[in-house]
């Protein structure tokens, strides 16, 4: 007969993996209570308290977007166009932004109290001029739900294959405002959205979806449900919903660590997911490299930090004393646009090309403030896959290589297997590189393309890696038109037809 868990106690042992075990601490004993829910996640052991009040707040929130998904599919797609320009309309009304800016002013004050990044966090006028025209885009599109793929014809019956909502999408965001806009690309498609953002932007988003979002989903006469956000902090809510079965499907976009366990909590109860975390690009200089294809490439690629900045580069051995340099200068030179200094990371093998300016003490901008550090350090051979998380300045590893197949070797060894570029002006090259290199987005010059309303004209939900294989029927930039499902539908027009 079940039972249901009510209480811990300090000690206890939970099985996990099968055959290992990890034991319940006293803090988390002391703060378990009836209602909670306890999930272990099989890989690691680690052990997520959900407070039976996060779990009923992700409940209602997704039960809200299930009914309002049965009611979507009669729903013109003359008022989905409406609502996206309604949204857009009102972020572009100064008087109705106000308070929205008033409330990212606060979040934003409020992470710089606590040392936290404010990179993605302030609402700019380019963010909301982002989030406009990708709400155009939408509202401009092919709706893509009941079209038909494929016909057959049979004899006295047609076939078709017909694409439909996949369901209720749930997101869970780090703190960037502009993913509420983002997120509602799903709808376009037929489906509903049940939104979870980070704490930092908490504010921003409930701001966002009183004067703008809610108002343009009654004035368009969606079902209501069609976006919800399940309005916590708590990122246990977060570990709820991604419990949900009835979840189409499951999108989680932040930080490396935090995705992972996200994806793993969802994984473990049978639910979709699209996982978008660790990123940074790698370049690679080949012996045919251009020195001024490298300089801009570089340069380019380290305006700010996001997943597609430029990370790593390796230069072949053969031209290392000509590009290193280059390197460097087009390193110094992103540094200098935003108003610091770079840092540099770079193997053994690269120590003799490194001017002696590199290793003095200079002021890195970190998240936390400026901090005294040597502009230059050693870093192991097995550490170039490394993320840098930089804030004002730029972070870069250099290391040199014998030819552009170890490189690609390294990549598809120690990297998160996300972006990379190959300089060279080898056409077999760079077809063999294509080849070869184990990664979803693959250029030949700056590594900032890698982006779904850059490269494709259509807003992203999310760029996908593949460090845990490649995906199955579709790209690594997910956006809403990419979130459907195929449905058969059969018309007989003959009867008596039988097998």
């Amino acid at each position: 007969m079940d039972e249901v868990l009510s209480s811990l106690k300090p000690g206890m042992a939970i099985v996990f993996g099968g055959n290992r075990v990890t034991y319940v601490s006293e803090e988390l004993a002391g703060q378990f209570r009836p209602g909670d829910r306890l999930v272990v996640i099989q890989d690691t052991g680690d052990l997520l308290h959900i407070p039976a009040a996060e779990w009923d707040i992700a409940n209602r929130a997704i039960e809200t977007a299930t009914n309002a998904f049965g009611s979507l599919g009669v729903v013109s797609d003359d008022r989905i166009t409406a609502f996206y320009n309604g949204f857009a309309d009102r972020l572009q009304d100064e008087t109705l932004f106000e308070p929205i800016a008033e409330a990212n002013a606060h979040d934003v004050e409020d992470a710089e109290e606590t040392g936290r990044s404010t990179t993605r966090l302030n609402l700019s006028d380019r963010m909301r001029a982002e989030m406009v025209a990708g709400l155009r885009i939408w509202a401009d599109g092919s709706a893509g739900r009941g079209e038909v793929d494929e016909r057959l014809d049979h004899q006295g019956w047609i076939l078709e294959q017909v694409r439909s909502g996949l369901g209720v999408v749930g997101f869970v965001f780090e703190g960037r405002p502009n993913v509420v806009a983002d997120a509602t690309g799903v709808i376009r498609s037929g489906n509903t959205v049940v939104l979870r953002i980070g704490s930092d932007a908490l504010g921003t988003a409930r701001a966002i979806i009183q004067h703008a979002l809610d108002p343009a989903l009654a004035d368009s006469g969606l079902p209501e449900g069609t976006v919800t956000l399940v309005d916590t902090p708590s990122r246990a809510a977060g570990w709820a919903m991604f419990s949900d079965q009835r979840l189409g499907l499951a999108v989680a976009r932040g930080s490396g660590a935090a995705v992972s366990q996200l994806g793993s909590v969802a994984k473990q109860a049978g639910v979709p997911v699209s996982l978008h975390g660790a990123g940074g690009a790698w370049i690679v200089a080949a012996h045919s490299a251009g020195a001024d294809e490298l300089a801009s490439a570089v340069y380019h690629s380290l305006d700010r930090k996001v997943c597609n900045t430029l990370n790593t580069v390796c230069v072949v051995e053969s031209r290392a004393e000509e590009l290193v340099p280059v390197f460097l200068d087009a390193l110094d030179g992103a540094g200098e646009r935003l108003g610091t200094k770079s840092k540099l990371h770079f193997t053994e093998a690269v120590r003799h090309l490194v001017p002696d300016r590199w290793f003095d003490t200079v002021s890195i901008d970190r998240a936390t403030g400026a901090v005294s550090e040597p502009q230059a350090e050693t870093i192991g051979s097995r550490d170039l896959g490394v993320e840098w998380e930089w804030e004002g300045s730029p972070e870069v590893t250099l290391t040199v290589v014998p030819s552009v197949d170890e490189a690609v070797l390294l990549f598809n060894d120690q990297s998160p297997r996300f972006a990379a570029s190959l300089i060279s002006n080898d056409v077999d090259e760079q077809s063999r590189f294509f080849q070869m290199i184990d990664a979803p987005f693959v250029g030949n010059g700056f590594t900032r393309w890698v982006d779904g309303q850059y490269a494709l004209n259509r807003p992203e939900l999310g760029l996908s890696n593949w460090q845990h294989g490649r995906l199955f029927g579709r790209g690594g930039i997910l956006s809403g038109d990419s979130v459907h499902t195929i449905r058969t539908r059969v018309v007989q027009s003959d009867p008596n037809i039988g097998r």
